[in-house]
């Protein structure tokens, strides 16, 4: 599959028998990523001996749910060899989650090592975890939980322990696919790979990080999802501090799931908000606009949206890491929809140095900056150089890398994981409860509202002065 570390290769994954059941199976979420991620896992293993249950409280036939996975696998481009092997051995069983018999009768219809996958919204998962407490659970169940993971800091804690006390921590897997981004990983073979960037990624050498997820998308028939969540708590709590904490933690002294959630949870609890101000915080929504010749309507014309819920399109934060390492540095995260200039990076800005006299140039003296592309992985740095033509003038020129694109993408990534029992690319349960605590002052800010909920329009690179 892939040499990134921690990510299985097809061998790995192994030819046991394995389930894999479902709940929430009519969602889109399923049919439009967690099939097509399983699909890819098969096709590059060779062919996997995987059972498809789908669960939902509103039933449908086997025959139903086998066209769903067929269609899904073959939009995906998966090998029909593998998508023939799946949808044959897919079966459908009614489920409410929140009943324990129906539950257990979930667990029954699984002919082998069972995968409960709980693709519900956050609030299920209490559901789902006093379910199982009234069970007799296999000993080789594991459980696959989709973020956010809790609604706040309180329900977040809260679940933790319900969950805790039906199934051991290291069956238990908390969902961020963006950690199955090969890109996301790939920091930590960008740092600690090449001693030139590590010996300089401290605050003596950088002088801002930026993490920065800004997409031309809008709502995509996601209303009902996206109003009650917005982009603090969808993008920024969750996706943009996972790449945080690989920015910025110590170095693990090997690549294992426990030595690298160490040093995660060790950087997460040392970030705040900037001078622990809730208004250095920013949000914002957009009003009617176009991107590329497609109309948007404002945020609150969309349907399904309810403009009492002052939901932010856009949101920033200013974060500051507590370490020796870090001392100083302020960290940037945003991300924002129905931007016209879309931005998906890791940017950590160098500082600059002063050259000697007789060298210049309309920017000798500025800082250089390397980008991480949070969507393919490229990475580029800037450098400056003489001018060929005037060789006492510097210039910026750019060094290109451009890997090989990754064989699965993030939830392939990160099911392969499940199946080989990785759990480098789990979410631990302090790491969740740490990134809640973090943008638990700014949305108590926001609830009161005490921070400006400004206007950009659709098409636009977000308010002028941000």
């Amino acid at each position: 599959m892939s040499d990134q570390p921690g990510i299985p290769d097809a061998e790995s994954l192994g030819r046991e028998p394995r389930s894999i059941a479902i709940l929430g199976a009519g969602g889109d979420l399923t049919e439009r990523l967690l099939l097509p991620g399983l699909g890819k896992v098969a096709e590059l293993a060779g062919g996997l001996d995987l059972t498809l249950i789908g669960a939902a409280r509103t039933p449908q036939s086997d025959e139903e749910w086998q066209r769903l996975v067929r269609r899904s696998l073959e939009a995906a481009e998966i090998a029909p060899g593998a998508v023939d092997a799946l949808a044959k051995a897919a079966r459908f069983v009614g489920t409410d989650a929140s009943d324990p018999a129906e539950l257990k009768a979930l667990l029954d219809a699984c002919p082998s090592s069972p995968v409960l996958y709980v693709a519900l919204p956050p609030a299920m998962g209490h559901e789902v975890a006093e379910s199982l407490a009234q069970l007799e659970l296999p000993d080789d169940l594991v459980v696959a939980i989709e973020k956010p993971f809790g609604e706040d800091l309180d329900d977040a804690r809260a679940l933790n322990e319900a969950l805790a006390a039906v199934i051991p921590e290291e069956r238990l897997w908390r969902i961020d696919h963006f950690l199955g981004n090969a890109t996301v990983l790939g920091m930590l073979g960008l740092r600690f790979g090449n001693r030139l960037l590590e010996a300089g990624w401290n605050a003596e050498q950088i002088e801002k990080v930026e993490i920065v997820f800004d997409e031309e998308l809008g709502l995509e028939g996601r209303a009902a999802f996206y109003d009650s969540t917005g982009a603090l708590r969808d993008m920024l709590q969750s996706h943009l501090l996972m790449v945080l904490a690989l920015t910025a933690l110590e170095r693990p002294e090997r690549i294992t799931a426990d030595e690298v959630h160490d040093r995660m949870a060790e950087v997460l609890g040392a970030v705040r908000l900037w001078r622990d101000d809730p208004h250095t915080a920013r949000r914002a929504r957009y009003t009617e606009g176009r991107i590329d010749g497609r109309f948007f309507p404002s945020y609150v014309d969309e349907d399904d949206v309810d403009p009492a819920n002052r939901i932010e399109t856009l949101a920033q934060l200013l974060l500051q890491v507590d370490t020796p390492r870090w001392e100083g540095v302020p960290f940037v995260l945003r991300s924002g929809k129905a931007i016209g200039s879309p931005r998906a990076e890791v940017a950590v800005h160098f500082r600059g140095s002063v050259p000697p006299e007789g060298l210049g140039g309309a920017d000798a003296g500025a800082g250089t900056v390397l980008r991480m592309s949070l969507l393919n992985g490229d990475v580029d740095l800037d450098l400056f150089v003489n001018s060929a033509d005037d060789t006492d003038r510097l210039e910026r020129v750019q060094l290109e890398a451009r890997p090989d694109e990754a064989e699965l993408d993030a939830y392939g990534q990160v099911l392969a994981g499940i199946l080989a029992h990785d759990r480098l690319l789990s979410v631990r349960g302090d790491i969740a409860e740490q990134c809640w605590r973090i943008v638990t002052p700014v949305l108590n800010a926001w609830a009161a509202d005490e921070t400006p909920l400004e206007e950009y329009e659709a098409g636009s690179s977000g308010p002028a002065d941000w």
